[in-house]
């Protein structure tokens, strides 16, 4: 089989598996009472299975072990495939850690706790943050003192704040799905398959999830599949591309997951400038103000589809992907007629 095509292979082999999974996964969740109740901070109004994420888990790691048994990852150096396995079994423990979460309540602490523990495993296998672009004087490397603590930042914060976004149906996997789709194509232009491989296992699973997620949503992907797409999505960013020492590429990760980047920084601040905790939860998140400003679910979560796919463009064009220009204009007319739509429904709103 060409190399080309283990990548489709992943993404449609994960996309099928969640599409048949997922029901299951619903019938059995339904039965043992694993569902989210409707709440303050809650859109939803009646109960809806949380443990959705299982058929992520599954369709990506499924996808992944076909690919490697047909051969789709090829000889890798030994460097490469401990950063592979450190990706990968990394996000089977944050996979863990979000279904312990999602079955027995933990605590924001314990949960920290064990993240941090998985992020500097990850970090000995090699998914390190090697680089660092410093005004004025580039690429600087990192001692291992430094790139430790940065590297579990990364990958902690990104998992949470692929989290923190899941508030509407469809936005995790959404803005989830279209980063994993970008990191495929940038990797790829990289010359880095391996990483490009579980993007697009990634990509699919979380695309085919919105089959069933996509309002209204007939189950959530809960924590369990939150924190393994944002440590995955994390993970793939260090090995695909921040292992470049192009400056550009370094930036790259930051740029196609500016989106959930930007909204957590911005909820946090405003947290603790109110003296409050960070690790409370509040409705001060993007989602939370447009559906404040009477939007409809879904008109958000396309808005901020779109904002991800604007972002992902960019870094399309900075990385010099082919019509990568052409792309950035095109997602830049979709996100002008979004935020468009976004004026007029609100204007719409504020004269009833």
């Amino acid at each position: 089989m060409p190399p080309q095509l283990y990548h489709l292979v992943a993404f449609l082999v994960s996309a099928f598996v969640v599409l048949w999974t997922t029901p299951v996964v619903n019938k059995i969740g339904l039965q043992k009472g694993l569902v989210d109740l409707p709440g303050e901070r809650k859109v939803h109004k009646h109960p809806i299975v949380r443990v959705g994420g299982i058929s992520i888990f599954a369709g990506t790691i499924i996808a992944l072990l076909i690919v490697w048994g047909t051969g789709g990852f090829g000889t890798l150096s030994a460097d490469k495939s401990s950063e592979i396995w450190g990706v990968t079994v990394g996000g089977l423990g944050f996979f863990l850690i979000g279904l312990a979460d999602d079955l027995f309540s933990l605590s924001p602490f314990t949960r920290l706790f064990m993240q941090i523990i998985i992020a500097s495993w990850a970090w000995h296998f090699g998914v390190q943050i090697d680089f660092l672009t410093v005004p004025f004087a580039g690429l600087v490397t990192l001692p291992d003192s430094i790139s430790w603590p940065i590297t579990v930042i990364w990958l902690v914060g990104m998992t949470n704040a692929i989290n923190w976004i899941d508030g509407l149906d469809g936005l995790a996997a959404g803005v989830s799905g279209i980063g994993a789709v970008v990191m495929l194509i940038v990797s790829l232009f990289m010359n880095q398959p391996a990483a490009a491989l579980i993007a697009a296992a990634l990509a699919g699973g979380a695309l085919g999830f919105l089959r069933y997620n996509f309002n209204p949503a007939q189950i959530f992907m809960g924590d369990g599949g939150a924190y393994f797409m944002g440590f995955t999505l994390a993970g793939v960013g260090v090995i695909g591309l921040v292992k470049s020492t192009a400056v550009t590429a370094v930036l790259l990760p930051y740029l196609i997951l500016a989106v959930p980047i930007v909204d957590m920084s911005a909820v946090i601040v405003q947290r603790l400038l109110r003296g409050s905790s960070p690790f409370i939860g509040d409705k001060f998140h993007l989602h939370h103000r447009l559906l404040q400003a009477g939007l409809p679910q879904r008109l958000i979560v396309l808005f901020i589809y779109a904002l991800t796919l604007w972002v992902g463009s960019l870094a399309l064009a900075l990385a010099k992907v082919p019509s990568g220009l052409a792309y950035a204009f095109g997602a830049t007319l979709l996100l002008g007629y979004t935020s468009w739509q976004v004026w007029r429904s609100s204007r719409v709103r504020g004269e009833e």
